[in-house]
């Protein structure tokens, strides 16, 4: 039918959760079904994500887009670095596609999440938009013209494991390990493991980073020179992509993206770092929050296709 042409289907692949949208032309988002993840078992997800696919196609044969933790690895198109362990080093893209019968397209979360912002959310008018993800991790993605730029290796954006600037470190004597095995990623710094540990390091308590914040909106001197620490960092860290691409549009997500203060100050900072007399880049808080990622999933494909 004409009509299922202008529906997609978006799965956004969480470490607790997998859920599933049918998006209209518009950006409406016409059905949701959520499902908690088996992260436990490679073949559980599978089965998950198929049925949950199933569930939404009702007999229709809709374009799907999945959104996962980590990257599809070329030329093996098996996952890398997932923090759902479960799925390195499985064939996710093939296993879906051979147990629906059809082509899927799929891509890293943050990425997924610069496509919706781009498409329908605060980037929507823009024709150059980097999407920052500050949450659990470090990341990002790039889009141009509508189009997600991913690069041969497919980690276009993956700017939280470029080594820290050295002059972001402020008063802490850094020397973080990340995860993926080097020492300090600006995802150690930026991410809300790294706010916290910066916030204890300076004589603080063990808090989260929405707590913190809170101290330092009531006054808090601490929080608030935590804050400000965080917030300088955060710039002098974006301002290197600024330099390198050049976007009209900066949109933050994941959980940090939530704190007020980094719409305050972040962009007046930026000023000192960008290599330009008047920074036209502006910087925006997401339109759609958690809902992105199912929603940028289904913007994988086109509706001319």
């Amino acid at each position: 039918m004409d009509q299922d042409r202008q529906l997609r289907i978006g799965v956004d692949l969480g470490g607790t959760k997998i859920e599933g949208i049918v998006l209209t032309a518009a950006g409406e988002v016409a059905e949701l079904v959520r499902r908690p993840t088996p992260s436990s078992s490679y073949d559980k997800v599978v089965a998950e994500i198929c049925g949950l696919i199933r569930e939404l196609q009702k007999g229709r044969r809709l374009k799907v887009g999945i959104g996962t933790p980590g990257a599809l690895a070329a030329p093996s198109e098996t996952i890398k670095n997932s923090n759902s362990t479960c799925l390195n080093g499985h064939p996710l893209k093939r296993d879906v596609e051979q147990q629906l019968g059809q082509a899927v397209r799929m891509e890293n979360d943050a990425n997924c999440f610069a496509l919706s912002e781009a498409h329908y959310g605060a980037g929507r008018d823009c024709r150059s938009v980097f999407g920052v993800i500050i949450g659990t991790g470090t990341g990002g993605g790039f889009v141009v013209d509508g189009k997600l730029h991913t690069g041969p290796n497919r980690i276009a954006g993956e700017w939280g494991h470029n080594c820290i600037p050295a002059n972001v470190r402020g008063s802490i004597d850094l020397d973080r390990k990340c995860y993926c095995g080097r020492l300090n990623c600006i995802e150690t710094v930026l991410c809300g493991n790294g706010l916290r540990r910066t916030f204890a390091e300076a004589g603080g308590a063990e808090l989260e980073a929405a707590e913190i914040a809170r101290l330092a909106a009531n006054g808090d001197e601490p929080a608030a020179a935590c804050l400000t620490l965080y917030c300088r960092q955060l710039a002098q860290c974006v301002a290197t992509i600024i330099n390198m691409i050049d976007p009209e549009m900066v949109v933050f997500g994941g959980g940090l993206c939530n704190i007020e203060q980094i719409y305050q100050v972040v962009p007046t900072m930026l000023a000192e770092y960008v290599f330009t007399d008047n920074l036209l880049t502006r910087v925006s808080p997401p339109r759609f929050g958690d809902a992105s990622g199912a929603r940028g999933a289904a913007c994988l494909w086109s509706l001319e296709e």
